[in-house]
């Protein structure tokens, strides 16, 4: 088991990793839309699904893995009504179509509007 670090994606908010490497597979925790730079949220579901899926990609690089090795996300919406804005930036980073779950839920950390973790091959 092998933790996953990278300056690439934002540092953990809490008491967990960015990921973990384990066998020929790659964990990543949920990446809210956080710039790893400014540690800005950037406005609305299109900028913010973006920042999500570079997070995601940086954690996924720094373990030797790659966006199109995903075969599972899960994805947490703070509104379903974003389900398609956040579907049209989504198509565009995870091209392999990963297996995926979609949830609304209340919140998400920082009042962000959308989180994604994945699962990929090494």
């Amino acid at each position: 088991m092998t933790k996953v670090e990278t300056t690439k994606a934002p540092g953990a908010i809490g008491p967990y990793s960015q990921g973990f490497a384990i066998g020929e597979l790659v964990y990543t925790s949920g990446q809210i839309p956080v710039d790893p730079q400014s540690g800005e949220v950037p406005e609305g579901i299109a900028l913010q699904a973006e920042q999500s899926c570079k997070n995601v990609a940086a954690i996924l690089e720094a373990a030797g893995s790659n966006m199109e090795k995903v075969f599972k996300t899960t994805c947490f919406l703070a509104d379903m009504g974003d389900f398609a804005a956040f579907n049209e930036v989504y198509a565009r980073y995870f091209v392999s179509k990963p297996a995926r779950s979609c949830v609304a839920v209340k919140t998400l950390p920082k009042g962000v509007l959308c989180e994604i973790e994945a699962t990929a091959i090494l």
